[in-house]
């Protein structure tokens, strides 16, 4: 079986395609949508019938452990249902759990099997602050992604991931902010196996172009485009590699809950939002 990075290359170059659809399905919306009452069954039935869809047009799913996880049992069962009917069906498409996971090592060592193990997700998010042992036991496959946390689309990351300050010494001026050290130690520590890539949001294009500089051609899976406002004319210049595009460009909610128009099913709005999108990158790619 191909390697996340193999996977995501063919998607990239054989496809035509840098997005990536965040399957991030909030009950209360497929409920109303569809008029599905349980959400086990609803939220698997809800997620098939977007991939079925827009399959042609992504690199990459994110379906985002917590909108399965927060219903029990049968929504952790609808998200093993969902990976397991993507990879049947759709193979080539990896699939990449959006759980942000990192822990002391035995810990992880169980989120790991956990991920790649029984979800069978072809790559991982993963939080660093816990440092390299805490994500070593995902790195360890290394035909699986590991996707780190670098600089995020949210308001509080000027809290920490921008923390200049650090104690004289401990980390080399060249790469504070403290998200550039991230970037420093994913591409110069941690991806010994070339399995690795970063989180960047592109809410910060300028913080974006900075760590596509340290991370060279690693991928970099870029959320906030769609409902959080970010540019995608600007994201698509900072954040393409040299060499090939290197983005994985997540939309969600722009995508899972378009607004479908005249006779459209939603389903199809989310295929006709995923194609703009899809075509509106290419352009950008084009120009840039």
């Amino acid at each position: 079986m191909a390697s996340f990075i193999e996977m995501l290359n063919d998607r990239w170059r054989g496809n035509k395609t840098a997005l990536c659809i965040g399957l991030d399905p909030e009950w209360e919306k497929v409920r109303s949508i569809t008029g599905f009452q349980e959400p086990g069954e609803g939220l698997f039935k809800f997620c098939r019938a977007i991939v079925k869809e827009t399959h042609t047009l992504v690199c990459a799913y994110k379906p985002n452990l917590a909108f399965f996880a927060c219903h029990g049992p049968a929504g952790i069962e609808a998200l093993h249902r969902l990976t397991e009917f993507i990879h049947l069906e759709y193979t080539g498409i990896p699939v990449i759990l959006d759980a942000k996971l990192g822990d002391i090592g035995n810990t992880s060592k169980c989120y790991a099997e956990m991920a790649f193990g029984y979800f069978k997700a072809d790559a991982v998010t993963l939080s660093p602050y816990l440092g390299g042992d805490a994500l070593q036991p995902f790195l360890d496959y290394q035909d699986k992604g590991c996707i780190i946390l670098c600089r995020t689309s949210n308001p509080g990351v000027a809290e920490t991931q921008s923390a200049i300050d650090f104690v004289d010494g401990c980390v080399p001026r060249e790469y504070t902010p403290y998200y550039k050290y991230i970037a420093h130690l994913v591409a110069n520590k941690w991806n010994k196996n070339g399995n690795c890539g970063v989180v960047v949001g592109a809410t910060a294009p300028d913080e974006l172009k900075e760590v596509r500089q340290i991370v060279r051609e690693m991928p970099i899976l870029i959320p906030g485009i769609g409902a959080q406002g970010g540019d995608l004319v600007k994201t698509v210049a900072a954040g393409r590699a040299e060499t090939s595009d290197g983005m994985i460009i997540n939309i969600s909610r722009a995508v899972v809950f378009a607004k479908p128009v005249g006779d459209e099913k939603y389903y199809q709005a989310a295929e006709r939002a995923a194609r703009e999108y899809c075509q509106a990158i290419n352009d950008c790619l084009t120009q840039s």
